[in-house]
């Protein structure tokens, strides 16, 4: 097998720590009051792409967001996209669909590794329906539709999906958990319960937010589950950032081979105890089997993604993606829907993001029409009428019209 040279290496590690920083970033914005799930990798490889067609604020943005220049971006998206096919029971796919009247540039296509090309018909229904098709097949049916519609409007559609199953190498025992404290206290739920010998699937992170205790649960596709439980008064966006930078190795975390005795991380206690025979030191695992699923509207977050100018079609003649097409365009919607299942035997995920985009540009002047200006600028009368019978349903005489609310018209 031939080696990686050592650049393509870097490239791999800087594609990665960009990829794994949106996620913590993405993870800041995460309520603590209900549960998500999201996928930066669905995300990543699309605002890369885009910020490779980009001109002016809309390609420093998405250049900023991506964490790489925007004329390395692509290269990155595919090696990204390549890379996670190649992951055992992960399935990664790209997806791109135009209407006929939209003429895409060479170079962009060229380097947009799809594998399905299609075309926007026009017509919301039609569309739909092969995109949600597209969806549910890339996904086996993990997400039945796409997370956002097309309109008569939508020119361009950029999406991803991604699949992922694996099996544990050690299962866990179905049971029961009974929680004594916290907010699940006094509720009987379901529990998984495994014990191992290797104490190092246990460790502790101390981040500048607090301690997280980190478990790994391997899985049997070279997919593993990082379980991280933070302090009481830690929310999502400090445990998943403590889990990224315990990844990227810019925190110490402590394996359970080396804790000391007594309560040494959330959740987590050493203690020494009697057995009737000879054993090696065990880890004893208790949690809950759980499946999460979300729906993101990018756009809302638009800072996070460098999506603030990509998205403003007001004053842009020439859109915001000249490298794309040739005709202007402008982003229409932003959405992710993802899932997640973590059950005894294994766990499943999939999430599909897509972009949509419609014309930027005004439309050309080039028709002769009449203009017929009706104003009605003084007090004036009016009838309901009924068409059919032409029955008139009410009447009225209008003389002091509703002010001027500059709050509600803003």
């Amino acid at each position: 097998m031939q080696r990686q040279s050592s650049t393509t290496r870097a490239a791999t590690r800087s594609t990665v720590r960009a990829v794994n920083d949106l996620t913590a970033k993405w993870a800041a914005t995460a309520s603590a009051d209900r549960g998500t799930v999201f996928s930066a990798p669905g995300v990543w490889p699309l605002l890369a792409f885009l910020a490779d067609g980009a001109t002016g604020a809309a390609r420093a943005e998405l250049s900023e967001a991506v964490g790489l220049p925007a004329d390395e971006a692509a290269s990155a998206a595919r090696e990204l996209l390549a890379a996670m096919d190649r992951v055992r029971g992960m399935d990664a796919a790209l997806g791109l669909w135009t209407r006929r009247t939209l003429t895409l540039r060479d170079a962009w296509r060229e380097g947009v590794p799809v594998d399905a090309l299609g075309v926007l018909t026009g017509d919301p229904a039609v569309d739909t329906a092969a995109l949600d098709a597209w969806a549910a097949e890339r996904t086996g049916g993990q997400i039945p539709r796409m997370p956002a519609r097309p309109d008569e409007g939508t020119e361009f559609v950029l999406a991803s999906a991604l699949a992922l199953r694996t099996a544990w190498l050690q299962p866990f025992d179905d049971g029961l958990m009974a929680p004594e404290t916290g907010p699940w206290q006094g509720r009987s739920l379901a529990g998984l319960h495994r014990s191992t010998s290797l104490l190092d699937r246990v460790g502790v992170a101390q981040s500048a937010a607090g301690a997280v205790t980190e478990l790994k649960v391997l899985g049997d596709t070279g997919v593993d589950v990082h379980l991280l439980l933070g302090e009481d008064h830690m929310g999502p966006g400090a445990v998943l950032g403590a889990g990224v930078d315990a990844l990227a190795r810019r925190i110490p975390v402590v394996p359970g081979t080396h804790m000391p005795y007594g309560e040494t991380g959330p959740g987590l206690e050493v203690r020494r105890v009697r057995a009737m025979s000879p054993r090696p030191a065990t880890l004893h695992v208790a949690t809950v089997p759980f499946t999460s699923t979300a729906r993101h509207d990018l756009m809302a977050r638009h800072e996070l993604f460098g999506l603030t100018a990509a998205k403003d079609m007001t004053d842009v003649a020439e859109g915001h993606f000249p490298g794309i097409a040739v005709e202007p365009l402008a982003l229409q919607r932003g959405e992710q829907a993802a899932t997640a299942t973590f059950s005894a035997l294994g766990f499943r995920a999939a999430a599909v993001t897509v972009f949509m985009a419609y014309g930027a540009g005004l439309p050309e002047e080039r028709y002769v029409t009449t203009d017929v200006n009706a104003t009605f600028d003084r007090p004036f009368g009016f009838l309901a009428v009924h068409r059919t019978s032409r029955l008139v349903l009410a009447a009225g005489w209008v003389t002091d019209p509703e002010p001027y609310r500059e709050d509600e018209h803003h």
